[in-house]
């Protein structure tokens, strides 16, 4: 069976098991009805954290190659955070390519696996908003506010917060 094949059918089995049994911290689709590759997810601001309320929509784009490599993941909602780039790409260790970090920055063991599904995805997702890593901010300036001014990244946030409850069902 050719990978597109397989990783077209393993994207059907998640999605119909994400609908079946929804997950209480986001809920997914896809954007194109004839793209089985392209998701949309609605992030639900975890509890107890800065991002509670806040709905963020994201994209995961998968490759034809899935699970052997990662999808991307890209926020369309603005969102300030010290591991989402300012354009919304996601940086999080499981979405980076499988082996060794050139950098050596993450063990092996980190990176993507093709044992992730878009549950694991997300509940890694949620999680980081819940605890960022600001020793490797991929936003210098979110990781900044993080460490030194906590109540500067707090209205930053809730602003997000704010713009993402006005437009989550546009």
């Amino acid at each position: 069976m050719s990978s597109v094949k397989q990783s077209c059918l393993l994207l059907q089995k998640q999605l119909a098991e994400l609908q079946k049994n929804p997950n209480g911290g986001f809920s997914a689709g896809l954007i194109d009805d004839d793209n089985i590759y392209k998701w949309e997810v609605l992030i639900y601001g975890p509890p107890d954290t800065y991002y509670e309320g806040g709905f963020f929509k994201a994209h995961l784009t998968f490759p034809e190659e899935y699970p052997q490599r990662p999808p991307k993941m890209v926020f369309v909602s603005e969102i300030w955070h010290p591991n989402i780039e300012q354009n919304g790409d996601v940086c999080i260790s499981i979405l980076h390519e499988p082996g060794e970090d050139k950098y050596g920055y993450e063990n092996a063991n980190e990176r993507w696996s093709p044992v992730h599904t878009v549950e694991t995805i997300m509940m890694s997702v949620i999680s980081m908003l819940a605890d960022p890593n600001a020793d490797s901010p991929a936003n210098v300036d979110a990781g900044k506010d993080w460490r030194e001014n906590k109540e500067e990244f707090r209205r930053k946030v809730s602003k997000c917060v704010r713009m993402s409850q006005e437009s989550a069902f546009d």
